[in-house]
């Protein structure tokens, strides 16, 4: 067989139509391999960190923290380094990898440039790594998610400028400005989400980070940097997520999405009603009650949203549930989405009035945010992993037992840590409303803690056995046999076939 041919995913048929007429690329040029795992090793070296910050930060509530009085190392830096490692250094990177590999498969073109690809990619380990500095230097912002230092905000919104022109020239090339792919037919819903995405990016990061700290001071600049909080995460990070999830489960299950109406109504409802939602983290201020009510509406209206997306990926399972068993990939996508549910579920509760009374300031809001941020997108992005490290190294995962433990002890540890913290809230609340003295909140608190550090640190441990795992089989893993295929990559549609 010619060497000039596509490797195409298992099953990508399964989720679309190829084109009409192939375009033949070398693999090599089509995917860059190398990008692909640069972002991946970056982002989990990133994640290592911000899960040794969040068990070290933890410490200091159970009166055993290691560096009183040292003040680069204060307990508030620390938390601070601790989510935006998270999602400046984990989530941002291994997405981006994930992008390096979707975007080429799905429009049958590579990025813009390779010389790009690696730029942003060492610009953007610069940034992130200017930014922690920062913070640990004290130059931190008052912005929830956007701590970093203001000399680097323009700095970042010219680094997504460049990154957004590089992944979205194929898109734009294959004809998806006028909402066709490649082959003629009606644009993939992944490319859908990415591509809105890239808009919101630079929108959702300069209103929160210069709006309020130059422009709207005071309550209204509290609601827009609530806003931007919860922006951040369902208008850059829930669409890097819906994407990923619409394109590899019909690659790994070989059958297409159940419904592309459900895909569409996923798609306007996220858009229509995400952006009001943030206010919520504002009940009980002086933010006026019209825009709370406002945010209780349009955060109900949101799960309403996400549960059609729930409903189209549990039937588009349909058939092929044993997978679940046999798939490690498909089953950390699928854990995911059942926390996803979950974690909408609680928050359409949680966003009352009445619940906020309770919950609001307690542990209740931190066992949420672990829930949706790491038991949702991070275990989205493990699956993705799961599935791309072989294929960008070569090589086959040396042990299923490792991968065994990585899983199980991830999902044990944070199902621990997520209902230990819901408990913890709804003892502090209740104790608050009680007018009960402050000190016994913390006295009732301090066993919740203790079990809150010993999960985390087994999560710790848990990603410890991932990096491990990696770099053995980069070195030392069997040979991967991929399939070639004579014809251009699949530019994936959900139409009429993927209907119920």
């Amino acid at each position: 067989m010619s060497q000039a041919v596509i490797q195409t995913d298992a099953a990508a048929g399964a989720a679309g139509t190829l084109a009409a007429t192939p375009t033949v690329l070398h693999p090599s040029v089509l995917v860059d391999k190398a990008a692909v795992r640069a972002y991946i090793v970056a982002g989990i070296s990133y994640f290592f960190v911000s899960l040794l910050a969040g068990a070290l930060y933890s410490l200091q509530f159970l009166q055993a923290y290691p560096f009183p009085g040292v003040e680069l190392m204060s307990p508030g830096r620390i938390r601070m380094l601790h989510t935006n490692s998270v999602a400046y250094g984990f989530l941002v990177n291994v997405f981006f990898g994930c992008l390096h590999w979707v975007i080429p498969r799905l429009t049958g073109s590579p990025v813009l440039s390779k010389k790009i690809s690696w730029f942003v990619f060492f610009a953007w380990q610069a940034i992130t790594f200017a930014a922690f500095a920062g913070i640990v230097g004290g130059e931190g912002q008052a912005v929830e998610w956007g701590e970093t230092p203001t000399w680097i905000d323009p700095v970042v919104l010219v680094g997504a400028a460049v990154a957004i022109v590089n992944f979205a020239w194929p898109i734009l090339k294959s004809g998806a400005g006028a909402g066709r792919g490649a082959s003629g037919k009606s644009m993939y819903v992944t490319l859908w989400y990415y591509s809105a995405a890239f808009v919101w990016l630079a929108l959702v990061y300069f209103m929160g980070n210069f709006i309020p700290q130059y422009w709207v001071p005071g309550a209204a600049g509290a609601a827009t940097v609530g806003i931007f909080i919860h922006d951040l995460v369902g208008l850059f990070v829930t669409p890097m997520g819906w994407g990923l999830m619409y394109y590899l489960v019909p690659v790994i299950t070989k059958k297409p999405i159940w419904s592309h109406s459900l895909s569409v109504i996923g798609f306007w409802g996220l858009a229509f009603f995400y952006p009001l939602n943030g206010i919520h983290h504002f009940f009980y201020s002086p933010i006026p009650m019209y825009a709370q009510y406002g945010a209780v509406i349009s955060t109900i209206a949101v799960e309403i949203v996400v549960f059609t997306v729930i409903v189209n990926f549990f039937m588009s399972l349909r058939g092929r549930g044993d997978l679940l068993r046999s798939n490690l990939s498909l089953r950390w996508l699928y854990t995911g989405m059942v926390f996803y549910f979950t974690t909408c579920l609680q928050c359409a509760f949680h966003t009352t009035l009445t619940l906020q009374k309770i919950i609001h300031f307690t542990d209740w809001v931190v066992g949420h945010a672990h829930l949706v941020m790491f038991g949702v997108f991070g275990f989205w992005l493990f699956g993705a992993i799961h599935y791309l490290w072989p294929r960008v190294t070569g090589r086959q995962w040396v042990s299923p037992k490792l991968n065994a433990w990585h899983y199980w002890v991830n999902t044990l540890a944070l199902l621990v840590m997520f209902v230990d913290l819901l408990a913890a809230g709804v003892v502090q609340g209740w104790l608050w409303s009680t007018l009960a003295p402050w000190e016994q909140s913390l006295i009732a608190s301090v066993p919740f803690w203790w079990v809150r550090s010993i999960a985390g640190i087994a999560i710790v441990a848990a990603q410890a056995i991932l990096a491990y795992h990696m770099w053995i089989t980069a070195r030392s893993g069997a040979a991967l046999e991929e399939r070639t295929a004579a014809a251009s990559p699949v530019v994936a549609r959900v139409g009429a076939e993927g209907e119920s």
